[in-house]
């Protein structure tokens, strides 16, 4: 992802993750994506999207210990209108990035170092 402002490219192929773009806006960090393929899901709900998707985050630090992410979802070809969800986060800094395995994943049992 760059991070210097420059707009997002033209997409000539989607992708699974799309393509993202960030920069600041104040104190805010804002990262817009958009060339996502159709082939997955918004979420575990199932909540559909199509190529038309673009995603705008802001990441803004309410204080030392919070963080909000703001998430837009922007879909013409899945929903009428753009919506958002804000999700607030607790930012923990100088500390570790624990691995974390969701029982039910079908990879599970074929882990090395079980």
């Amino acid at each position: 992802m760059f991070t210097d402002g420059r707009p997002l490219p033209e997409v000539h192929n989607p992708a699974w993750l799309g393509y993202s773009v960030g920069r600041w806006d104040g104190d805010t960090f804002v990262v817009e994506t958009a060339g996502f393929n159709d082939l997955t899901w918004l979420d575990d709900g199932g909540h559909p999207h199509t190529e038309q998707l673009k995603v705008t985050e802001r990441f803004h630090r309410v204080n030392f210990g919070r963080m909000d992410l703001e998430i837009t979802v922007n879909d013409p070809g899945a929903y009428a209108k753009p919506w958002k969800a804000t999700i607030p986060k607790d930012l923990l800094p100088d500390t570790d990035l624990i691995e974390w395995i969701c029982e039910n994943e079908k990879d599970y049992s074929h882990l090395v170092g079980k």
